[in-house]
């Protein structure tokens, strides 16, 4: 068992907890920021210590792909590549052969692919991805699964189930394999089934079936109304063993975390943070807004007033403003810095909350604030 249940709130799902890792331990609910090819993006390690990040993400696909094994497994794994000595959990990368690859082919033995670096052809069943990892070295194993996309009829929702299912059992097996030789990275099992809540409810069975460290809720925010989201979600969280850790693939919004807090899950990531730093979009208590806009050209305020992060206290809106103006890398750094910062401040503070009892008045606070300014703005 590597997840030790701290607290539920009373009023709801919402829990804390620790994960215990061979880098240390991680308070949960945690939001992993992405560093898809071993590195956040705009982000230095110091800079997520600094900030106080327990793990990051990294992607099996990429990795696997550039540098390469040859690379990896010469350098160590990723920890001493990246000079990064807390924990890494890394996605299978099988979104990536499904989201990149202009063609490929999923049969149950695995899925072939076109690589998007150079063209080359590539084959990754389940069972090396899971030999993939651990010459990665993840602190935390994703199998690989086949995801279907918002829209997909039953049947290749049924088809897609079938393979991730059968996927999870010869990645468990293959696990095994790797710990008896010495491998300390815990495999979490993925729950599929598209937006079909039955076949969710047989994907849940498989995965308790599997019993894995930890279980990941996979398929979501992929293109489907917020409705449709907040109704799996719950239906499926509501499914999950207790003593396992639930983690959220692939949401990283303020309104999407407090949602899966609240219905009981402990990780979630995204690329999001970062992705908007770099674009000039910075989160505040009040709302989000857009660094270029004309009315920062003369506000010498911080980016948000009630932030305690070395951005805030150093530079103000009109500054940044012009950096994103000039295209200086600068900014996409500090942004991005901000960004993450804030997503953390919220999580330590929910935790709180959590631990207080008092995590659905946190989440109407926050949100009552948070959505008024981004309504103007928009």
């Amino acid at each position: 068992m590597i997840f030790n249940p701290v607290h539920t709130d009373s009023s709801c799902a919402a829990r804390t907890g620790t994960l215990n890792l061979a880098h240390g331990t991680v308070s949960t609910p945690v939001f992993m920021p992405v560093g898809t090819n071993g590195a956040v993006k705009a982000i230095t390690v110091d800079d997520l210590e600094e900030i106080g990040f327990e793990i990051i993400l990294s992607n099996t696909y990429h990795l696997y792909l550039r540098p390469g094994m040859e690379v990896m497994g010469a350098a160590g794994g990723l920890h001493r590549f990246m000079n990064w000595n807390r924990n890494i959990l890394t996605d299978s990368g099988g979104f990536q052969v499904f989201s990149l690859s202009a063609l490929r082919k999923i049969t149950h033995e695995g899925a072939w692919f076109q690589s998007h670096v150079d063209g080359s052809r590539h084959f990754l069943s389940p069972e090396k991805i899971v030999e993939i990892q651990a010459v990665i070295g993840s602190d935390i194993q994703m199998q690989l699964d086949v995801c279907s996309g918002w829209g997909a009829s039953r049947t290749d929702a049924e088809k897609s189930l079938a393979i991730s299912s059968d996927w999870l059992n010869r990645a468990k097996s293959a696990w095994e394999a790797e710990q008896a030789k010495g491998c300390k990275g815990h495999l979490f099992s993925i729950v599929q089934g598209n937006f079909f809540l039955k076949l969710r409810q047989q994907s849940v069975e498989a995965c308790i079936a599997a019993d894995t460290p930890g279980i990941a809720i996979g398929g979501l925010s992929v293109g489907e109304p917020e409705e449709a989201f907040a109704e799996t979600l719950a239906y499926t969280a509501a499914l999950l063993p207790p003593e396992k850790p639930r983690y959220v693939m692939g949401i990283g919004t303020p309104e999407y975390i407090l949602d899966a807090v609240e219905n009981g899950i402990d990780m979630f990531d995204c690329v999001l943070p970062t992705r908007e730093g770099r674009n000039g979009r910075v989160y505040t208590r009040q709302g989000p807004f857009a660094l270029k806009k004309a009315e920062n050209r003369l506000d010498f305020s911080p980016i948000d007033t009630e932030c305690g992060c070395k951005v805030c206290r150093s530079y103000s809106r009109a500054y940044l403003r012009h950096l994103f103006k000039t295209q200086e890398i600068l900014c996409s750094m500090l942004a991005s810095y901000h960004n993450l910062y804030f997503l953390n401040k919220m999580l330590v503070d929910i935790r709180r909350a959590i631990n207080e009892n008092r995590f659905p008045d946190f989440k109407r606070d926050f949100l009552s604030r948070y959505r008024e300014v981004k309504e103007k703005e928009q």
